[in-house]
Protein backbone atom coordinates (compact mmCIF):
# COMPACT_ATOMS: atom_id res chain seq x y z
CA UNK A 1 0.00 0.00 0.00
CA UNK A 2 1.36 3.48 -0.56
CA UNK A 3 2.76 5.83 2.61
CA UNK A 4 3.33 9.26 2.55
CA UNK A 5 7.01 9.42 3.71
CA UNK A 6 7.85 12.17 6.87
CA UNK A 7 11.61 12.07 7.14
CA UNK A 8 12.47 12.41 10.63
CA UNK A 9 8.42 11.18 11.49
CA UNK A 10 7.94 14.55 11.57
CA UNK A 11 4.46 15.13 12.66
CA UNK A 12 3.16 12.14 12.93
CA UNK A 13 1.89 11.16 16.72
CA UNK A 14 3.56 7.77 17.60
CA UNK A 15 1.31 7.90 20.74
CA UNK A 16 -1.27 9.08 22.69
CA UNK A 17 -0.16 10.52 26.45
CA UNK A 18 -1.43 12.69 29.49
CA UNK A 19 2.15 13.70 30.46
CA UNK A 20 2.99 16.95 29.07
CA UNK A 21 1.55 19.55 26.35
CA UNK A 22 3.35 21.95 24.16
CA UNK A 23 1.47 24.58 22.37
CA UNK A 24 4.72 25.98 20.10
CA UNK A 25 1.96 29.00 18.82
CA UNK A 26 1.85 30.15 22.10
CA UNK A 27 5.07 29.42 23.95
CA UNK A 28 2.87 27.54 26.26
CA UNK A 29 4.81 24.32 28.08
CA UNK A 30 2.69 22.24 30.80
CA UNK A 31 3.01 19.15 32.94
CA UNK A 32 0.00 17.01 33.50
CA UNK A 33 -1.87 20.50 32.47
CA UNK A 34 0.33 22.85 35.05
CA UNK A 35 2.51 25.35 33.20
CA UNK A 36 6.23 24.87 34.13
CA UNK A 37 6.36 28.65 35.18
CA UNK A 38 3.97 28.21 38.15
CA UNK A 39 5.72 24.73 38.98
CA UNK A 40 9.06 26.60 38.93
CA UNK A 41 7.85 29.33 41.13
CA UNK A 42 5.62 26.73 43.94
CA UNK A 43 7.14 23.48 42.95
CA UNK A 44 10.18 21.69 43.60
CA UNK A 45 11.91 18.99 41.41
CA UNK A 46 11.56 15.65 43.63
CA UNK A 47 7.34 16.87 43.61
CA UNK A 48 7.30 17.72 40.17
CA UNK A 49 9.04 14.18 39.20
CA UNK A 50 6.15 12.85 41.26
CA UNK A 51 3.70 14.62 39.76
CA UNK A 52 4.91 13.33 36.25
CA UNK A 53 5.68 9.73 37.23
CA UNK A 54 2.11 9.17 38.83
CA UNK A 55 -0.24 12.16 37.86
CA UNK A 56 -0.65 13.69 40.34
CA UNK A 57 0.67 16.29 42.79
CA UNK A 58 1.46 14.19 46.17
CA UNK A 59 -0.23 14.37 49.33
CA UNK A 60 1.54 15.67 52.38
CA UNK A 61 2.00 11.91 53.48
CA UNK A 62 2.73 11.05 49.76
CA UNK A 63 5.90 13.52 49.37
CA UNK A 64 7.00 12.71 52.72
CA UNK A 65 7.52 8.43 51.91
CA UNK A 66 8.73 9.39 47.97
CA UNK A 67 11.31 11.95 49.74
CA UNK A 68 12.07 9.52 51.96
CA UNK A 69 12.67 6.87 49.81
CA UNK A 70 14.65 9.06 46.84
CA UNK A 71 17.37 9.95 49.62
CA UNK A 72 17.28 6.23 51.06
CA UNK A 73 18.18 4.64 47.62
CA UNK A 74 21.03 7.67 46.94
CA UNK A 75 23.90 5.45 47.30
CA UNK A 76 25.39 3.33 44.54
CA UNK A 77 27.26 0.05 44.43
CA UNK A 78 30.85 0.08 45.89
CA UNK A 79 31.37 -1.75 42.04
CA UNK A 80 29.65 0.82 40.04
CA UNK A 81 32.20 3.43 41.70
CA UNK A 82 34.44 0.93 40.59
CA UNK A 83 33.61 0.71 37.19
CA UNK A 84 33.49 3.98 36.92
CA UNK A 85 37.09 4.42 38.31
CA UNK A 86 37.84 1.61 35.27
CA UNK A 87 36.27 4.56 32.38
CA UNK A 88 39.16 6.54 30.37
CA UNK A 89 39.00 10.06 32.20
CA UNK A 90 39.12 11.46 28.70
CA UNK A 91 35.60 9.30 27.75
CA UNK A 92 32.59 12.03 27.70
CA UNK A 93 30.03 11.84 30.67
CA UNK A 94 27.44 10.93 28.71
CA UNK A 95 28.97 6.97 27.96
CA UNK A 96 30.21 7.03 31.58
CA UNK A 97 26.59 7.47 32.51
CA UNK A 98 24.95 5.34 29.72
CA UNK A 99 27.84 2.62 31.15
CA UNK A 100 26.84 2.91 34.35
CA UNK A 101 23.13 2.89 34.37
CA UNK A 102 23.02 -0.31 32.29
CA UNK A 103 25.27 -1.76 35.08
CA UNK A 104 22.49 -0.75 37.48
CA UNK A 105 20.14 -3.21 36.03
CA UNK A 106 22.48 -5.95 37.04
CA UNK A 107 22.00 -4.91 40.74
CA UNK A 108 18.80 -4.57 40.55
CA UNK A 109 17.10 -6.64 38.08
CA UNK A 110 13.75 -5.79 36.94
CA UNK A 111 13.06 -7.70 34.09
CA UNK A 112 9.20 -8.48 35.13
CA UNK A 113 7.85 -4.50 34.04
CA UNK A 114 4.13 -6.12 35.27
CA UNK A 115 5.27 -6.08 38.87
CA UNK A 116 4.21 -2.44 39.90
CA UNK A 117 5.56 -2.59 43.31
CA UNK A 118 8.77 -3.59 41.34
CA UNK A 119 8.39 -0.66 38.86
CA UNK A 120 8.06 1.64 41.72
CA UNK A 121 11.19 0.96 43.15
CA UNK A 122 13.33 1.14 39.81
CA UNK A 123 11.74 4.35 39.25
CA UNK A 124 12.82 5.45 42.68
CA UNK A 125 16.22 4.25 42.23
CA UNK A 126 16.85 5.91 38.62
CA UNK A 127 15.76 8.81 39.63
CA UNK A 128 17.88 8.86 43.45
CA UNK A 129 20.97 7.57 41.69
CA UNK A 130 21.37 9.21 38.67
CA UNK A 131 22.99 12.42 40.21
CA UNK A 132 25.36 10.15 42.12
CA UNK A 133 26.51 8.59 39.22
CA UNK A 134 27.21 12.09 37.70
CA UNK A 135 29.05 13.83 40.90
CA UNK A 136 31.15 10.53 40.93
CA UNK A 137 32.44 10.95 37.31
CA UNK A 138 32.54 14.65 37.39
CA UNK A 139 35.47 13.98 40.47
CA UNK A 140 36.71 10.20 40.53
CA UNK A 141 37.76 11.31 36.25
CA UNK A 142 39.92 14.14 37.74
CA UNK A 143 41.40 12.06 40.51
CA UNK A 144 39.24 12.61 43.39
CA UNK A 145 37.43 10.68 45.40
CA UNK A 146 33.59 9.90 45.08
CA UNK A 147 31.43 12.11 47.56
CA UNK A 148 29.09 10.23 49.07
CA UNK A 149 25.50 11.53 49.10
CA UNK A 150 24.15 13.22 52.35
CA UNK A 151 20.50 12.28 53.78
CA UNK A 152 20.25 16.00 55.70
CA UNK A 153 20.29 17.53 52.07
CA UNK A 154 17.93 18.13 49.67
CA UNK A 155 17.67 16.88 45.86
CA UNK A 156 19.65 19.74 44.31
CA UNK A 157 21.89 20.62 47.43
CA UNK A 158 22.83 17.14 47.71
CA UNK A 159 24.02 16.99 44.03
CA UNK A 160 25.77 20.31 44.13
CA UNK A 161 27.30 19.14 47.33
CA UNK A 162 28.50 15.55 46.08
CA UNK A 163 29.92 18.07 42.87
CA UNK A 164 32.11 20.25 45.46
CA UNK A 165 32.08 19.11 48.99
CA UNK A 166 30.83 22.17 49.99
CA UNK A 167 26.98 23.17 50.89
CA UNK A 168 25.65 25.39 48.27
CA UNK A 169 24.13 28.66 48.77
CA UNK A 170 20.58 28.54 49.15
CA UNK A 171 20.13 30.73 45.56
CA UNK A 172 22.09 27.85 43.77
CA UNK A 173 19.58 25.46 44.69
CA UNK A 174 16.94 26.74 44.24
CA UNK A 175 18.10 27.97 40.89
CA UNK A 176 19.27 24.21 40.01
CA UNK A 177 15.96 22.98 41.03
CA UNK A 178 14.18 25.03 38.80
CA UNK A 179 16.28 24.22 35.96
CA UNK A 180 15.85 20.83 36.69
CA UNK A 181 12.16 21.41 36.80
CA UNK A 182 12.42 23.03 33.14
CA UNK A 183 14.11 19.80 31.56
CA UNK A 184 12.41 16.99 33.27
CA UNK A 185 9.64 16.01 30.26
CA UNK A 186 9.08 17.53 27.25
CA UNK A 187 6.38 15.58 24.86
CA UNK A 188 7.24 13.25 22.25
CA UNK A 189 11.19 14.00 21.80
CA UNK A 190 14.08 11.74 20.65
CA UNK A 191 15.11 10.34 23.89
CA UNK A 192 11.74 9.67 24.83
CA UNK A 193 10.83 8.27 21.59
CA UNK A 194 13.99 6.23 21.42
CA UNK A 195 13.14 5.12 25.57
CA UNK A 196 9.47 4.13 24.36
CA UNK A 197 10.67 2.11 21.41
CA UNK A 198 12.98 0.11 24.12
CA UNK A 199 10.22 -0.21 26.24
CA UNK A 200 7.87 -1.80 23.80
CA UNK A 201 10.31 -4.66 23.61
CA UNK A 202 9.44 -5.15 27.71
CA UNK A 203 13.06 -4.66 28.38
CA UNK A 204 14.01 -3.52 32.04
CA UNK A 205 13.70 0.28 33.08
CA UNK A 206 17.58 0.40 32.75
CA UNK A 207 18.04 -0.59 29.65
CA UNK A 208 15.12 1.60 28.54
CA UNK A 209 16.95 4.58 30.24
CA UNK A 210 20.48 4.08 29.01
CA UNK A 211 18.55 3.95 25.83
CA UNK A 212 17.27 7.47 26.06
CA UNK A 213 20.80 8.67 27.45
CA UNK A 214 22.23 7.52 24.24
CA UNK A 215 20.00 9.31 22.10
CA UNK A 216 20.25 12.15 24.72
CA UNK A 217 23.89 12.89 23.92
CA UNK A 218 23.76 14.00 20.46
CA UNK A 219 23.79 17.45 19.60
CA UNK A 220 20.73 17.46 17.86
CA UNK A 221 19.46 17.37 21.44
CA UNK A 222 20.53 17.39 24.52
CA UNK A 223 24.19 18.26 23.56
CA UNK A 224 23.12 21.07 22.15
CA UNK A 225 23.35 23.71 25.21
CA UNK A 226 27.51 22.35 25.00
CA UNK A 227 27.73 23.79 21.75
CA UNK A 228 26.06 27.32 22.78
CA UNK A 229 29.03 27.89 25.52
CA UNK A 230 31.35 26.58 22.87
CA UNK A 231 30.29 29.29 20.62
CA UNK A 232 30.02 31.81 23.07
CA UNK A 233 33.69 31.16 23.98
CA UNK A 234 34.27 31.55 20.23
CA UNK A 235 32.50 35.14 19.67
CA UNK A 236 34.33 36.10 23.05
CA UNK A 237 33.08 39.37 23.59
CA UNK A 238 29.81 41.37 23.04
CA UNK A 239 30.73 43.83 20.66
CA UNK A 240 32.00 40.52 18.69
CA UNK A 241 28.19 39.38 18.44
CA UNK A 242 27.04 41.06 15.94
CA UNK A 243 29.56 39.99 12.82
CA UNK A 244 29.23 36.61 14.51
CA UNK A 245 25.67 36.36 13.80
CA UNK A 246 25.72 38.02 10.65
CA UNK A 247 28.11 35.84 8.87
CA UNK A 248 26.49 32.47 10.41
CA UNK A 249 23.26 33.97 8.37
CA UNK A 250 24.38 35.01 5.37
CA UNK A 251 26.32 31.06 5.14
CA UNK A 252 22.96 30.24 5.75
CA UNK A 253 24.20 28.14 8.58
CA UNK A 254 22.74 27.17 12.24
CA UNK A 255 23.42 29.29 15.20
CA UNK A 256 23.46 27.02 18.57
CA UNK A 257 20.69 27.62 21.24
CA UNK A 258 18.25 29.40 18.57
CA UNK A 259 14.84 27.60 16.95
CA UNK A 260 12.80 24.31 17.73
CA UNK A 261 11.03 21.86 16.23
CA UNK A 262 7.91 22.81 18.16
CA UNK A 263 8.06 26.19 19.12
CA UNK A 264 7.42 29.35 16.87
CA UNK A 265 7.60 31.99 19.64
CA UNK A 266 10.33 32.03 22.09
CA UNK A 267 10.84 28.87 23.83
CA UNK A 268 9.09 29.35 27.54
CA UNK A 269 11.79 27.48 29.49
CA UNK A 270 14.48 29.99 27.94
CA UNK A 271 12.19 32.65 29.33
CA UNK A 272 12.62 31.18 32.81
CA UNK A 273 15.92 30.36 32.51
CA UNK A 274 16.57 34.22 31.60
CA UNK A 275 14.97 35.26 34.47
CA UNK A 276 17.32 32.58 36.31
CA UNK A 277 20.54 34.13 35.09
CA UNK A 278 19.94 37.49 36.17
CA UNK A 279 18.58 36.57 39.85
CA UNK A 280 21.88 34.22 40.24
CA UNK A 281 23.80 37.32 38.36
CA UNK A 282 22.44 39.56 41.36
CA UNK A 283 23.70 37.68 43.94
CA UNK A 284 27.12 36.15 42.91
CA UNK A 285 27.98 39.00 39.84
CA UNK A 286 27.38 38.92 35.89
CA UNK A 287 28.88 36.10 33.74
CA UNK A 288 30.71 38.00 30.30
CA UNK A 289 28.80 34.99 28.50
CA UNK A 290 25.18 36.66 29.21
CA UNK A 291 26.17 39.69 27.99
CA UNK A 292 27.19 38.33 24.90
CA UNK A 293 24.02 35.73 24.73
CA UNK A 294 21.51 39.03 24.78
CA UNK A 295 23.77 40.70 22.11
CA UNK A 296 22.82 37.50 19.91
CA UNK A 297 19.28 37.07 20.56
CA UNK A 298 19.41 41.17 19.63
CA UNK A 299 21.07 40.93 17.17
CA UNK A 300 19.49 37.95 15.19
CA UNK A 301 15.92 38.73 16.42
CA UNK A 302 15.79 41.31 13.67
CA UNK A 303 15.84 38.44 10.82
CA UNK A 304 15.08 35.41 12.51
CA UNK A 305 11.54 36.35 14.71
CA UNK A 306 9.84 36.69 11.48
CA UNK A 307 10.64 33.00 10.51
CA UNK A 308 9.34 31.80 14.12
CA UNK A 309 13.18 31.54 15.57
CA UNK A 310 13.95 31.98 18.55
CA UNK A 311 16.21 31.21 21.59
CA UNK A 312 15.76 28.11 23.04
CA UNK A 313 16.01 26.32 26.30
CA UNK A 314 19.55 25.41 25.60
CA UNK A 315 20.39 29.20 24.93
CA UNK A 316 20.26 30.28 28.52
CA UNK A 317 21.47 26.57 30.60
CA UNK A 318 24.80 26.60 30.29
CA UNK A 319 25.15 30.24 30.87
CA UNK A 320 23.66 28.99 34.60
CA UNK A 321 25.89 25.76 34.82
CA UNK A 322 28.83 28.08 33.70
CA UNK A 323 28.52 30.34 36.69
CA UNK A 324 28.13 27.66 39.22
CA UNK A 325 31.60 26.00 38.21
CA UNK A 326 30.46 22.93 36.32
CA UNK A 327 32.27 21.65 33.65
CA UNK A 328 30.67 22.16 30.06
CA UNK A 329 30.52 18.28 29.13
CA UNK A 330 28.69 17.73 31.86
CA UNK A 331 25.51 20.05 31.19
CA UNK A 332 24.08 17.09 29.17
CA UNK A 333 24.26 14.57 32.03
CA UNK A 334 22.51 17.54 33.76
CA UNK A 335 19.92 17.12 31.23
CA UNK A 336 19.69 13.21 31.65
CA UNK A 337 19.31 13.64 35.39
CA UNK A 338 16.48 16.10 34.84
CA UNK A 339 14.84 14.10 32.13
CA UNK A 340 14.66 10.79 33.73
CA UNK A 341 11.39 11.45 35.67
CA UNK A 342 9.92 12.19 32.08
CA UNK A 343 10.95 8.68 30.64
CA UNK A 344 10.17 7.02 32.98
CA UNK A 345 6.40 8.46 32.92
CA UNK A 346 6.21 7.51 29.84
CA UNK A 347 7.90 3.95 30.35
CA UNK A 348 4.68 3.32 32.91
CA UNK A 349 2.30 4.93 30.54
CA UNK A 350 3.79 2.91 27.84
CA UNK A 351 3.39 -0.64 29.86
CA UNK A 352 -0.35 0.07 30.15
CA UNK A 353 -1.12 -0.64 26.82
CA UNK A 354 2.12 -2.04 25.27
CA UNK A 355 2.51 -2.41 21.77
CA UNK A 356 5.98 -3.47 20.09
CA UNK A 357 7.11 -0.44 17.67
CA UNK A 358 7.34 -2.12 14.37
CA UNK A 359 7.52 0.87 12.02
CA UNK A 360 7.56 0.46 8.15
CA UNK A 361 9.70 1.75 5.40
CA UNK A 362 9.67 2.60 1.68
CA UNK A 363 11.81 0.88 0.22
CA UNK A 364 13.73 2.46 -2.94
CA UNK A 365 16.60 -0.42 -4.07
CA UNK A 366 16.68 -2.56 -6.77
CA UNK A 367 14.77 -6.17 -7.31
CA UNK A 368 15.70 -9.23 -8.79
CA UNK A 369 19.39 -8.92 -8.37
CA UNK A 370 21.65 -11.93 -9.55
CA UNK A 371 24.08 -12.78 -7.16
CA UNK A 372 27.99 -12.47 -9.15
CA UNK A 373 30.64 -14.92 -7.72
CA UNK A 374 33.76 -12.95 -6.58
CA UNK A 375 35.69 -13.86 -9.49
CA UNK A 376 33.82 -11.95 -11.97
CA UNK A 377 33.12 -9.14 -9.89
Amino acid sequence: MPHDFMPGLAGVPAATSSISDVDGQRGVLEYRGIKVEELCSKSSYLETAYLLLFGHLPTEAEFRQWTSDVMHHRRVKFRIVDLLKCLPEQGHPMDALQAAVAALGMFYPGRNVKDVGNNYWSAVRLVAKLPTIVAAWARIRHGDDYIPPRDDLGFSENFLYMLTEAVPLPLWNKVFDDCLILHAEHTMNASTFAGLVTASTLADPYTVVASSIGALKGPLHGGANEEVIQMLKEIGSADRAKGYVEEKLRAKQKLMGFGHRVYKVKDPRATVLQALCRRLFMECGSSPFYEIALEIERVAGDTLSSKGIYPNVDFYSGIIYDKMGIDTDLFTPLFAMARVSGWLAHWLEQLRENKLFRPDQIYSGEHNRSYVPIAQR
